[in-house]
């Protein structure tokens, strides 16, 4: 009975703790459940907005779109930059399946070079699977012919279109237009640098030098996009939007191509350059440096033997000469140091000095400073000092000047100072001074320095394109004007005659100085080419209108005491340089013409008959056109 008892105590025990388990486990689970529905909740409620865009992200990608680039013209609408389309040959790589026995077969058919194999397989490693990656670009109609009979044969290989950069004047317009060729790492840091990296994700192409890269913001445009869906691979299924991208700009350039081409094939085979600015605004019409090379190798990829062609060659036909090359501006400058010395009053209109062949620094016993002509002019005043190019009458003047005084003018004019000019390519060249000694040389400035300068040697260095903005001061008495290539611009789809004319960039002018100082040193200028013992009078003989110029030549080395100068017994890289600047007609100017041409000789016998036909090219080429219309 009491064991009865005791089981039926124990069964009631057991069920309590069964029912006591179960409704914890009851409650546990209603716990849980309740949890999971907040969570649910919140994920499905509170949390919608956030994952419905982190699913969208995923699902739905922007694809950047290129945008064509501006086309550019010449002042009289020739295409001189334009957009052409190529066929290139492109893999996917996902739909191949033995990339290296699929490029064996395609070398049966088309010639592909190692080197262009290299470049695919480096391009490849960059990018995904289901993108095309070009094995060859610009293919010849042959070879697109070729490819497409046997297309069937290469599953994820096919040809595509696009436009790309194209210059149909080739090397005659290298230095000014440029070219654009692939972005590379240093452009993208730069891009980084300037926060337009954004701009570029669909462009593969960028300018690298001259107007292309100068106006690369202009010419570039904005680029478009589209929203596509894609799967969970990446792959485009579907697209939900467009935007297409827009244009770059057009430019109408002031270059001359007819000019240009004519001023190009007189430099043909010599090593120089040559500047031709129009007077009214000093806009380039046409700008040569000589030799010059093809820009359109650098557009699809110039390979590296080409390339080195280029770098070793010794003519240096990378450098443009009209902005880069730094030459003494000898006597080209002796019209602007006249002005300067007339108006600081170191000599006056009627200043006459004897000139014996030539000068020595007074009080010294130093070797003397000798004129090109041995034996002397005679009795000289600053007109006849400018016509017969006295070098002792402007040692005198730049002894009185002093260096100081000579600097600070010849800045005033643009010597020493970026001209303004819209390429990135120039030079400041060097207009000395005695803080640019000191700092150069570890050595003072000493008198003996500042008498070469005054016949534009020594120290002192210039571009060509220093020296043509010098001498348009001096045709605009005092005003200052930045040469310039952009005429204006169009709008994308504008006809030509709807130009956007650009402003011209002006200069603090010089002022205070009377008209007819700048009449004596034009003058001067004029009786160099018309005068009976002009410098140039040979080379402008019988012209047709009135001219002005001044001729120059450059030492390359100096001479020790007691030697002469013979062209024809020194290497050619030693020999004298010709320059030669210039402007006509005198009362109306249409063009400044200056050219150097290195190691050719006299300015008056080498350069002057170049800017003769050059001169005769624009004005009386102009005229006939006139007559016949």
């Amino acid at each position: 009975m009491l064991r009865k008892r005791s089981q039926i105590r124990d069964y009631k025990s057991e069920d309590n703790l069964f029912r006591n388990r179960a409704i914890i486990s009851f409650l546990a689970i209603i716990i849980l459940v309740g949890v999971l529905i907040a969570n649910l909740y919140t994920l499905q409620v509170v949390q919608f907005q956030d994952y419905r865009t982190r699913s969208n992200d995923n699902r739905i990608k922007i694809v950047p779109i290129a945008p064509n680039r501006g086309l550019i013209y010449d002042r009289n609408g020739v295409l001189l930059a334009e957009n052409r389309p190529i066929f290139d040959l492109e893999i996917t790589p996902e739909q191949v399946d033995d990339m290296n026995a699929t490029i064996q077969r395609l070398r049966q058919i088309i010639d592909i070079s190692p080197e262009q194999v290299a470049s695919f397989r480096k391009e490849l490693r960059q990018t995904r699977r289901f993108n095309s990656v070009p094995i060859l670009t610009q293919l010849t109609p042959e070879e697109v012919a070729k490819f497409s009979v046997n297309q069937y044969k290469y599953p994820g290989v096919a040809v595509t279109a696009r436009l790309k950069r194209y210059y149909p004047f080739g090397k005659m317009l290298t230095h000014v237009i440029g070219y654009v060729s692939r972005i590379n790492d240093r452009d993208i840091e730069r891009l980084k640098r300037e926060a337009k990296e954004a701009n570029y994700q669909a462009t593969r192409d960028i300018g690298k030098l001259g107007i292309e890269r100068y106006y690369e913001d202009i010419l570039h445009g904005m680029p478009g996009y589209q929203e596509v869906e894609v799967n969970s691979r990446g792959r485009v299924i579907r697209t939900l939007k467009y935007v297409p991208p827009v244009p770059g700009k057009d430019l109408v350039l002031n270059i001359d191509i007819n000019l240009q081409r004519y001023v190009y094939h007189l430099l043909d085979g010599k090593r120089g350059s040559a500047v031709v600015l129009d007077p009214k605004d000093n806009g380039v019409l046409a700008m040569v440096s000589s030799p010059s090379y093809d820009p359109n190798a650098f557009v699809h990829g110039i390979t590296t033997k080409d390339y080195q062609a280029l770098l070793n060659d010794k003519d240096h036909p990378l450098v443009n000469r009209a902005t880069l090359g730094i030459y003494p501006p000898a006597s080209t400058v002796k019209p602007l140091i006249a002005v300067s010395a007339l108006q600081e009053g170191v000599i006056t209109p009627t200043t006459t000095r004897n000139d014996p062949g030539y000068w020595r620094i007074p009080n010294s016993k130093t070797k003397p400073f000798r004129d090109w002509l041995r034996w002397g002019h005679g009795k000289v005043n600053i007109t006849k000092a400018l016509e017969e190019s006295v070098d002792t009458f402007f040692y005198q003047v730049a002894y009185d000047m002093g260096i100081d005084r000579l600097s600070h003018w010849m800045k005033r004019f643009g010597y020493g100072e970026y001209t303004g000019i819209d390429i990135f390519e120039e030079s400041k060249a060097n207009m000395p001074t005695r803080e640019w000694k000191m700092a150069r040389h570890r050595t003072p400035w000493y008198q003996g320095d500042t008498i070469p300068v005054g016949i534009g040697q020594g120290y002192w260095t210039a571009t060509p394109m220093q020296i043509s903005k010098a001498i348009s001061v001096l045709v605009h008495h005092g005003k200052v004007l930045a040469p310039h290539f952009l005429r204006a611009t169009i709008e994308n789809g504008e006809p030509f005659d709807k130009q956007q004319i650009a402003e011209v960039e002006t200069y603090p002018p010089i002022t205070g100085v009377p008209d007819k100082y700048w009449n004596i040193a034009i003058n001067g200028m004029y009786l160099v080419n018309h005068g009976p013992r002009g410098t140039a009078r040979h080379a402008f003989k019988n012209l047709k209108y009135k001219s002005a110029g001044k001729s120059g030549t450059a030492q390359v080395f100096g001479l020790a005491e007691g030697e002469e100068y013979n062209a024809d017994e020194l290497a050619e890289h030693l020999r004298d340089h010709a320059l030669f600047t210039g402007f006509a007609p005198v009362e109306h100017p249409q063009a400044i013409v200056t050219i150097v041409l290195e190691n050719a000789g006299g300015g008056s016998s080498h350069g002057a008959p170049v800017v003769r036909k050059i001169f005769d090219h624009i004005i009386l080429d102009e005229d006939q056109q006139e007559k016949k219309d």
